[in-house]
């Protein structure tokens, strides 16, 4: 299966196939017509650690080990990823979805709710009811991991409620602003 992967910004494509239990060959590679390197396809050996944890053990290089925490974002296909004590927004399948979308919802419709996408503290409310937002705009800051995570509006519309405030405590899951 191909993934195509925006990461900071940058769009790569992620090749993933089943190399055995718990094992997966993974390719990246810069998305086609781009003049970026190709990657020798490398096995991952991957395990859950909690609810957004992965435990990633790679060939190579003295099998490296890693810990990841992959949490949802808001939106559709949207995530956030700590990896080394840094947190980055990442979009997977984001110009397919916009693409077929064909509106200015960023292919979100109807009410959505943003969630924390894992346990924190609120940092800062930026929207309150009755607000008009921009799709990506910044909602809500919330501190996990020793990381500010901006959550951001996975479509334009108008904020309906917002059911937190700042220095609050929240759980993984709790609904944090509703846009409409």
């Amino acid at each position: 299966m191909t993934f195509e992967v925006e990461i900071d910004g940058r769009l790569v494509s992620v090749a993933i196939e089943r190399a055995g239990e718990g094992r997966y060959r993974v390719a990246i590679q810069p998305p086609a017509g781009s003049d970026g390197p190709v990657q020798e396809p490398r096995v991952v050996d991957a395990a859950r650690v909690g609810d957004y944890g992965l435990s990633l053990l790679l060939d190579g290089g003295g099998n490296a080990s890693r810990e990841v925490q992959i949490a949802p974002a808001g939106a559709r296909g949207e995530f956030l990823v700590s990896l080394d004590g840094r947190t980055v927004p990442v979009m997977v399948n984001g110009r397919r979805t916009r693409r077929t979308a064909g509106d200015a919802t960023g292919g979100a419709h109807g009410e959505q709710s943003i969630v924390a996408p894992m346990p924190g503290r609120v940092v800062r409310v930026l929207v309150g009811p009755g607000d008009e937002v921009q799709a990506r705009q910044p909602l809500v800051v919330v501190e996990a991991m020793k990381m500010e995570n901006e959550l951001r509006s996975p479509r334009a519309g108008t904020i309906k409620e917002v059911t937190v405030s700042a220095g609050m405590s929240v759980d993984a899951g709790r609904v944090l602003v509703t846009v409409a």
